[in-house]
C-alpha cells in the first residue's frame, strides 16, 4: 500500500478519485485513514452487503463525514437517513407516497415545460453555463415545487443550499457562512411549514402534514427535516448528476453526439454509474467486523464508496469505458437496501428529460475547461461552472423561437 493515500477531502481526490479508487479495490479493499478515523469500503460486493445490513452498518449517526452532520443529532438535519428499522421505515413510509411511480411518471410533463423554461433563457446564446443556468437551477425548481416553495424564493433558497457546501482544502466542516446558510434555510423551511399547515395546498409539505401511520403525526421539527433533506437532495445530487453526464458527453464525443441525438436515457443511465454523483455514504458498525483479513471494531466509521463500486471490474466488463448501450442495472449509485434513495426515480426522469431538451435545441458543443469550476465537498462530485459553447440546431424546437 505504498503511497495510498485517500482523503475525500482532499481537492486531488475530488478531481479525479477514480485511479485511486482502483487502487483501493486491488490493494486495500479495507482501507483505514486513521487521520480521519474511518475505513473505506471500495468493492462492489462489500459495499452492497453493508447496504443489505442497517443492523451491523448503521445510520444512526448520519450518513457524512462531516463533524457538525456526525452522531446522534444527525437525524434532527437529514431525517430519516440518519435511523435505522424500523423507525425509519415509519418516517419514510410516511414520506414515500409522494414518491410513487404513478406520481413521478405523472410529473414529466411539468419537468419538461421547467426545462424548456430554463433553456428558452438562453436559446439565443451561443455560450452560456450550463451549470449554472441549467444543471443546478431545473432540479431545485422540480423540488421547490414538489414542497410548495414560491417560484420568487427557489433561487435564494439555492443559493443558501450551495453555500451548505463550499469548503475550503482540507477543511473538515463548514464554515461560518454555510453555518449561517443553514440557519437561514431552517428559519426559512419552519416559517413555510407554519405557514402551509394553515393554509395547505397540492404540495408534499401539506401532504406531509396530513400524513400519519397508525394515529402517528410528524411534528414540524421532523417535516423541517425532511424537506431539508429532499431539497438538499434535489440541489446537490440531482444537479451534479446532470452537469457530470455533460461533462462526459464531451469527454466521449461520439456518446454525447448519440446522447443529444436520441440516446438520453442511455447517457443518464451511464453516467449515474460512470460518473454519479454521490461518491461518500458513512455508517458505524455496530459490532466487530472482519473483512479481507482486517478487523473493524464495534463503534467503528466506515465509508462506504459506490462510486468506486460502479468501477468494478468483477462486476462490469471495461468499467472505464463510457458507453450508452450498457446494462447498469447493477450500478449502485442510488445505493441500496431499505436506504434505497427515494428520489431515484424523480433523479433518472429529470436528467433524461433535461438531457432531451438539450438534444433538441442542440447539436453539439465544447466546453472551456480552463474556466470549469467543481464543487468541493467529499460526499458530492460535480460542478458549480460549466461554460459551453454550443451548436444549434438549424430548425430550433417551438419553444426557443
Amino acid at each position: 500500500m505504498t503511497g495510498l493515500d485517500y482523503d475525500p477531502y482532499s481537492w486531488q481526490v475530488q478531481d479525479d478519485p477514480y485511479p485511486l479508487y482502483a487502487r483501493l479495490r486491488a490493494e486495500a479493499p479495507v482501507y483505514r485513514n486513521e487521520r480521519r478515523d474511518f475505513w473505506a469500503l471500495s468493492r462492489h460486493a462489500d459495499i452492497l452487503a453493508a447496504l443489505r445490513d442497517p443492523a451491523r452498518f448503521s445510520s444512526a449517526n448520519g450518513v457524512s463525514l462531516d463533524p457538525s452532520s456526525w452522531g446522534p443529532r444527525a437525524r434532527h438535519a437529514v431525517s430519516f437517513l440518519a435511523m435505522d428499522p424500523p423507525e425509519h421505515g415509519r418516517i419514510r413510509g410516511l414520506v414515500a407516497a409522494a414518491f410513487s411511480p404513478r406520481r413521478i411518471a405523472a410529473l414529466e410533463p411539468r419537468i419538461r415545460q421547467l426545462a424548456r423554461a430554463r433553456l428558452a433563457v438562453v436559446a439565443g446564446l451561443d455560450e452560456w453555463d450550463f451549470a449554472g443556468c441549467f444543471a443546478l437551477p431545473l432540479p431545485m425548481d422540480v423540488i421547490c415545487e414538489l414542497t410548495g416553495v414560491p417560484a420568487a424564493d427557489r433561487d435564494q433558497v439555492r443559493a443558501a443550499a450551495d453555500q451548505l457546501t463550499r469548503r475550503g482544502e482540507g477543511q473538515d466542516d463548514r464554515g461560518r457562512a454555510a453555518a449561517e446558510a443553514a440557519r437561514r434555510l431552517h428559519a426559512y423551511y419552519t416559517a413555510l411549514v407554519a405557514s402551509l399547515r394553515c393554509h395547505p395546498g397540492p404540495d408534499l409539505i401539506s401532504a406531509l402534514i396530513r400524513a400519519q401511520d397508525g394515529g402517528a403525526r410528524l411534528d414540524d421539527s421532523q417535516i423541517v427535516a425532511v424537506v431539508q433533506l429532499l431539497i438538499a437532495a434535489g440541489n446537490e445530487s440531482t444537479g451534479k448528476l446532470l452537469g457530470n453526464a455533460w461533462y462526459q458527453g464531451w469527454v466521449h464525443r461520439d456518446a454525447g453526439r448519440a446522447g443529444l441525438a436520441g440516446q438520453a436515457a442511455g447517457w443518464a443511465g451511464e453516467t449515474l454509474r460512470y460518473d454519479p454523483s454521490g461518491h461518500v455514504m458513512a455508517r458505524t458498525v455496530t459490532a466487530a467486523t472482519e473483512l479481507h483479513g482486517t478487523v473493524i471494531p464495534a463503534g467503528g466509521r466506515v465509508v462506504l464508496l459506490p462510486a468506486s463500486g460502479n468501477r468494478d471490474e468483477t462486476v462490469f466488463d471495461d468499467p472505464s469505458i463510457f458507453d450508452l448501450r450498457r446494462d447498469t442495472s447493477a450500478a449502485i449509485a442510488f445505493g441500496h437496501g431499505p436506504h434505497y434513495c427515494l428520489g431515484a426515480a424523480l433523479a433518472r426522469l429529470e436528467t433524461r428529460v433535461a438531457l432531451e431538451e438539450a438534444g433538441a435545441l442542440l447539436s453539439g458543443y465544447e466546453i472551456d475547461m480552463d474556466r470549469a469550476q467543481r464543487t468541493r465537498w467529499p460526499h458530492v462530485r460535480g460542478f458549480a461552472a460549466l461554460p459551453t459553447a454550443v451548436t444549434r440546431r438549424p430548425v430550433p424546437p417551438p419553444w426557443a423561437v
